[in-house]
This record gives structure tokens, sequence and C-alpha cells, in this order.
């Protein structure tokens, strides 16, 4: 079998708790040619998408601005360019997008892009009332490197054929089956070992969510797709995924402004292995979970 080459492209979002640094760790686990269908239910940067390009994927986040301006990106990139070329980068422009809501479906998607390149630290954050509150960011905050760069162009090439769908998790990971592979990247419910975190869009990811995602991952993998979760460093996480393989890997934090405020942090990532289903008169037993882990951390 010929080993899979796999495209590091850069995802066009700054996203807070990205997993780009992730992704060294997970290709390992992952060969292109055994996935019938990929699903990232947790959508984000989609970074673990555009290093992996698998030929067929479910894509899917509860947070619609962020689908819309995925479908623009992979539909009309060169639409959202235009547009992006003729907002000025200016503090009184950049509070002015914020408080706009265009019934343009483009100029919404540019207007995001607007705002993550340009936002203080390239956060994404909603008020209670569901609206983007994060201050300029200035310097050289900019958004010309996504045309400069080419990032929007690659980014469109690389989203095509893929669906991309505004729904909850548990609706998109009920569709997984059989060879797919499901990757999930909740906003963290409690901060590594302590407590604290609120999701990214308007709602809290809440207790309930975590376990909803457990048992979710959990019904995944027993219709036979293989399902990774990376979730925060903390025993009650672990032990709300006691069945699946429990990896600890480590990043730097990039919260902190400052580099010299960052600090090494530790996240799991767990593995859900597909179930195989016996055949009649089939001599293998299904034991317990592979706990080898697949890479060094």
């Amino acid at each position: 079998m010929t080993e899979p080459t796999y495209d590091i492209r850069l995802p066009f979002l700054k996203w807070p708790g990205g997993k780009r640094w992730l992704t060294r760790y997970i290709l390992p686990i992952l060969r292109t040619e055994q996935i019938n269908r990929y699903f990232e239910p947790f959508l984000g940067g989609a970074a673990l998408y555009f290093a992996l390009r698998p030929r067929r994927a479910f894509l899917s986040d509860i947070n619609a601005e962020l689908i819309n301006t995925y479908k623009q990106v992979r539909d009309c990139h060169e639409g959202l360019i235009s547009v992006l070329k003729r907002i000025p980068v200016t503090a009184e422009e950049y509070y002015t997008v914020r408080r706009t809501k265009s019934r343009s479906l483009v100029t919404r998607a540019a207007h995001f892009l607007f705002l993550n390149r340009t936002s203080f630290a390239g956060i994404y954050r909603l008020n209670r009332k569901g609206l983007f509150n994060v201050p300029y960011g200035g310097g050289h905050r900019k958004p010309n490197t996504l045309w400069e760069k080419n990032i929007l162009a690659a980014a469109s090439d690389a989203l095509q054929g893929t669906e991309l769908v505004a729904c909850d998790f548990e609706s998109a990971m009920r569709h997984a089956k059989q060879g797919d592979v499901v990757y999930c990247d909740p906003t963290y419910t409690v901060a590594h070992d302590n407590n604290g975190f609120v999701r990214y869009n308007e709602c809290n990811f809440s207790w309930l969510d975590q376990e909803r995602l457990a048992r979710s991952a959990a019904k995944a993998a027993s219709a036979g797709a293989l399902v990774l979760v990376s979730n925060a460093h903390h025993r009650d996480i672990a032990e709300l995924h006691r069945t699946a393989e429990q990896h600890v890997v480590s990043r730097m934090s990039c919260l902190a402004p400052a580099p010299n405020h960052r600090r090494s942090v530790m996240e799991y990532l767990f593995v859900y292995r597909p179930q195989r289903k016996l055949r009649r008169h089939d001599p293998c037993i299904a034991g317990k979970p592979d706990q080898r882990s697949g890479f060094h951390t």
C-alpha cells in the first residue's frame, strides 16, 4: 500500500483553540484510502480537514455564520475577495462592520472574514445576544494575506465537493457509518485540570453536551466509524470517555498575547476504534479497545 501524501494547507480562519498543532499526532492514525467519508461536526478553523483532504466530507457546526462563510469560500471566493478589498482597514470601519448584518450571504461572509482578520488576537466571541463583541486589533492585523498568498483560492479548491451544514453535532454524527472517520473538537466545558470556558457561540457547551458527545462517539464507533475526540485534560472528561483509548498531548497556549506568558498545556485525544461487526460462526471475539498509542507525545 502506498503511503498517502498529506497536503498541509493554511486554514483561512484565525481560530482560537485551532488544532493545526494536533495534526502531527492525528495524521499517523489515519490513512486516506481507508476513509469512506470524513465528518467534522465542530468545524471551527478546520485544520485537520485541510491537512487530510479526504475525498468525501460532511463538515458542520452549530454556528450558521461560520458555515455560511465556508460555503461562500467554496462557491465564490473571488466575490468575497472583491468585497473585502473595498473595506477600509480602520477602527471606525471595523465597528461599522461589527454592528452590520447584511442580507447578502456573500457580504456577510466577507464581514465575517474581515472581523476575523482584524479583531484583537483573532478572537471569535459572541455575547449573550449572539452579537460579535471583540474589539479592534489594529497594527498588522489585515485581511490582505487572504488573497495575496492565495489562501482563499486554495481553501476554495480544497472545499470543492464537501457537504457543509449548520447543525448540532449529534445530528451530524448519527450519519457516520462503517468506514467513516469522525473528528470532534468541542469547545471545552472545563479548563485544563481545573474549570472555566465558554463555547465560542452564544450558547454554553454544557456538561450535558459533553455527555451527549461521549454517547454519540461511542454510538458512531458501534456503527463502524473511527472517532477521535480532542478535549481538556481533566479527570471528569477522562471518565466520560473511559471506553476510548486515551492519549495525552501537549501544546503551548496561544491565548496569552505575549509569548513569554504562554505556558505548556496538556490535552486529551480520545480514540474510539470502530467496533467490528461479527458474522455468524466468526471465530474472533471482540475484546477491549487497543490501548497502544500510535504516536509519542
